[in-house]
């Protein structure tokens, strides 16, 4: 779905979701329609008490890399740009959707680009239309980078960068440096730099 909890909700609503989280590690279930903090610590705890009756010395460290081994390790990291010049960063989004059909194809920092368009959703609920919510760099291996523009308040605009990697291989690596290839793709397709006046990221989550 969307930025939003709105759109899960409308999935709780209506019988369609019981589970749900972000990538800012928020979760929830269809108790509330929001984020919730003690559901998830409870939702762990509950997990280590199941899994602890035949393996009493389970960590959620050892749990995870038990999930990794047996489906691999999806690698996320964004790069959040804050108050960025509004009008910069809107001609890079602007650009960057011109020159989409131009990328694909391309071998950009050792990913080749397989497809380059805009998020878009059709709620199946209320079957409302949410457009432009992302413009989507897709590669051949499924690896993805997500350019979103936030808001243009009087402070500036803010220009977030989802970076998602799979790997079935290597579990215990550090996803920044797990990402940095993918996030030097990144800039150097958006041009990012040049658009903002920006070096560095205000957050990595």
């Amino acid at each position: 779905v969307p930025t939003g909890w709105k759109f899960f909700g409308n999935l709780m609503d209506a019988g369609r979701l019981s589970i749900c989280g972000e990538e800012s590690f928020g979760t929830g279930s269809d108790h509330i329609r929001e984020k919730d903090g003690i559901w998830a610590i409870v939702a762990w705890l509950n997990i280590l008490a199941h899994v602890s009756q035949t393996q009493p010395a389970a960590s959620v460290r050892s749990i995870m890399r038990d999930f990794y081994q047996t489906y691999g390790r999806n690698y996320f990291t964004r790069y959040d740009y804050e108050e960025v010049d509004a009008d910069g960063a809107a001609q890079m989004i602007n650009d960057l959707r011109a020159k989409g059909n131009d990328l694909v194809g391309q071998t950009i920092n050792g990913f080749t680009v397989a497809a380059v368009n805009d998020f878009e959703y059709t709620d199946p609920i209320d079957h409302s239309v949410s457009r432009n919510q992302g413009l989507r760099v897709i590669f051949d291996d499924s690896s993805r980078i997500i350019f979103r523009l936030s808001g243009t308040g009087s402070e500036g605009a803010t220009v977030r960068i989802y970076i998602e990697r799979f790997d079935s291989v290597e579990f215990d690596v550090d996803a920044q440096v797990a990402l940095k290839p993918l996030v030097d793709a990144a800039l150097e397709i958006s041009q990012l730099s040049k658009y903002t006046g920006r070096n560095e990221p205000t957050v990595i989550t």
